[in-house]
């Protein structure tokens, strides 16, 4: 129960919502703070979706079969349908999609750094199902309960979503184990480039994330990044036995001590260089996004006039009708 306030208590009334664990709305009145960070939050989780697509988009026409390329088709489809639920959910806090759109190819919004590496085999197909959308699954899922309700609602689908798209690269692994030893090797060799840096997706250290804090007195956040890498990983384990894969962490053990696993120390001077855009391939994805948007640009024009062309029409029949009765 949310106690009774002072009519213009705008501040003591959020922080009750808060405290109450129920959702801020679009109408309800926010911080400029709290809108920033949603903004900045929910457009680099939209812009990760829609430059997610070129990694696999890479592969759809060498895919090893019809039923492989229906499958990968789907599934980056499912990312751009991703990326308009978030564009949608950030219109809502007064940010339009061209002005998002705009930081994104202009290089001044950020997207997820995993995007920006190669996919030069097909066993890179199972390798970002598996470790890049399960550790989307693990930081995801508790957004699901993020306290701005536009945002938590699209994440209950792309979680549901990103579920089947872990499964489907679990999949591709499990198959290429099971293949010939050459199959098997490319297995293991996508494993080793892809795990590190899906292991650095949930952001720095606890104690070296600016944001996290922050945002988890919000209760956007629900877990730390530290939490949510651990969660991972014990997600992982199993299900590399099964998988007959190795995780390529020879430090990597199970603490009784203290509940937590132990690991190599992440190298946080390559998701640095990655994330100020000099990785393997971040000019590449930004070129790639560049030309779609210019290539595009006819059929934004078309559409808004015929949008324009549809409210004359509905304004002449307004008056018609008027003038009528």
């Amino acid at each position: 129960m949310i106690p009774d306030l002072e009519p213009h208590d705008e501040q003591a009334e959020f922080d009750a919502l808060i405290d109450a664990d129920q959702r801020i709305e679009p109408r309800d009145w926010m911080p400029e703070a709290y809108r920033k960070t949603l903004i900045r939050q929910i457009s680099q989780h939209a812009h990760s979706e829609i430059i997610g697509m070129q990694p696999e988009g890479n592969w759809i026409t060498r895919a090893p079969s019809l039923k492989r390329k229906a499958i990968l088709m789907a599934k980056v489809q499912d990312e751009a349908g991703h990326g308009l639920y978030l564009y949608s959910a950030a219109q809502t806090l007064g940010i339009t999609r061209d002005e998002m759109t705009q930081q994104l190819i202009d290089g001044k919004a950020k997207y997820s750094s995993i995007f920006n590496y190669p996919t030069p085999t097909w066993a890179d197909m199972g390798a970002i199902g598996w470790l890049v959308d399960g550790a989307a699954i693990c930081n995801q899922v508790p957004l699901c309960r993020a306290s701005y309700g536009p945002y938590g609602r699209a994440m209950v689908r792309v979680c549901k979503e990103e579920s089947f798209h872990q499964r489907q690269g679990f999949e591709i692994l499990l198959s290429l184990m099971q293949g010939t030893p050459a199959q098997r090797e490319m297995a293991q060799d996508a494993v080793d480039r892809w795990y590190w840096p899906s292991l650095m997706m949930f952001g720095p250290p606890d104690d070296s994330s600016p944001n996290s804090a922050q945002s988890m007195a919000w209760k956007i956040k629900r877990f730390s990044n530290d939490e949510l890498r651990q969660r991972f990983i014990g997600m992982l384990v199993p299900q590399a036995e099964i998988l007959g894969v190795t995780l390529p962490d020879p430090e990597l053990r199970w603490d009784e001590a203290t509940g937590e696993w132990r690991m190599s120390e992440i190298d946080w001077t390559e998701f640095h260089e990655v994330l100020a855009g000099r990785g393997p391939l971040n000019a590449v994805r930004l070129q790639h996004r560049r030309d779609a948007h210019e290539e595009g640009a006819w059929v934004r024009e078309a559409a808004a006039e015929y949008a324009r062309k549809q409210a004359v029409a509905a304004s002449v029949s307004a008056l018609v009708e008027t003038a009528v009765a």
